[in-house]
């Protein structure tokens, strides 16, 4: 038998085609796939037409989805079909020295996975055993399919010192910086926004930010935000939530003395940022990196979504069936909307 899939073939080169459906193996799970949810790193393997560590051309691509169990391998008998399930898209080895130190999202065996963008998604062993879980009936698929996403930012919201006191500035309203917003208002921080599209700024507000800023509304974003902030000093903590080095500085510009810059977004690789020796040294400032996620965060993530601290609902903007990928994944390169659900056919 055969399945749907949206294969990669280069740089901007999708073909919809009928691939046999995988055999799961042992103790891999096969997964007929509910939802997929686009996101900014499959727009940029969409436009490089490859990935070094994720995915080689051609193959199927795509990376946040769920489903339901269609099949079990030998060994996988924790697993039934018809169990609704969500699976993160990569899981450590648990033996390596990262893993041993208790930072497995450093894991130097990090097994990824990709394939979303098909009626079928084969679950690798690994995965199956840290990171797939059962998804509660009242969740529907593709709000589930955020919880990976979400997880990244449920690790990066670990590393932050955050309560009700205090201001944080978020650089960016796409959905990596809307997670954000939406856990340190849970925490119940003071959230300012900036982001050049005045859309996502306006779901900011509705998802609690206390203050936007549309960065092509002000010669200064960095006075800008630090205006907005007790005395001028700056925020407490800020996030950068693009993925642009040029972004990383205003960042670190727009914490006050002693406060804490949380680089979050990947800039593509090679690229440099420059850091005020002065600024760190006698305003005792931390810069922190964060950087994927752990099974831990996924559990966590999979808990909020389905407890309804975090929002779903009003992360996706809008649905596209499965041929229609490409066009979901211009949407991120446009910037419009936040979050496509891709549907693929019964």
């Amino acid at each position: 038998m055969d399945m749907l899939a949206a294969v990669l073939y280069g740089p901007r080169d999708v073909r919809m085609e009928r691939v046999p459906i995988p055999e799961p193996g042992r103790g891999e799970v096969l997964v007929r796939v509910g939802a997929a949810t686009t996101c900014g790193t499959d727009a940029k393997v969409y436009v490089r037409g490859e990935h070094p560590k994720m995915i080689t051309p051609p193959a199927i691509f795509g990376h946040e989805f769920s489903g339901t169990v269609d099949k079990v391998g030998p060994g996988g008998s924790k697993w039934k079909r018809g169990q609704r399930v969500v699976a993160a898209n990569s899981a450590p080895c648990g033996r390596c020295f990262f893993c041993r130190k208790e930072l497995p999202e450093l894991c130097e065996d990090l097994l990824f996975m990709n394939g979303a963008y098909a009626q079928y998604a084969l679950v690798p062993e690994r995965i199956a055993e840290t990171n797939l879980r059962e998804i509660p009936e009242s969740v529907p698929f593709e709000h589930a399919s955020l919880a990976e996403p979400l997880a990244c930012v449920v690790h990066g919201f670990e590393q932050i010192p955050v309560s009700a006191d205090t201001t944080v500035a978020v650089n960016g309203a796409g959905p990596i910086g809307l997670f954000f917003l939406q856990l340190l208002k849970a925490a119940k921080a003071r959230v300012i926004q900036s982001d050049s599209s005045p859309g996502r700024l306006d779901i900011a507000r509705l998802l609690g930010a206390d203050e936007v800023v549309n960065i092509c509304g002000v010669g200064d974003q960095v006075s800008a935000v630090r205006g907005l902030t007790d005395g001028g000093r700056g925020a407490d903590i800020a996030i950068e939530a693009v993925g642009i080095p040029e972004v990383w500085e205003k960042t670190v510009k727009m914490v006050r003395k002693g406060g804490l810059a949380l680089l979050f977004g990947g800039c593509p690789s090679g690229t440099t940022f420059r850091l005020d020796t002065a600024s760190l040294h006698y305003d005792e400032l931390t810069v922190k990196g964060a950087f994927h996620h752990t099974p831990r965060a996924f559990r966590r993530a999979l808990e909020m979504l389905s407890s309804g601290i975090v929002n779903a609902g009003a992360m996706i903007t809008a649905r596209f069936p499965l041929e229609k990928v490409a066009d979901a994944l211009q949407m991120i390169l446009d910037h419009r909307g936040v979050k496509s659900a891709v549907i693929p056919p019964e």
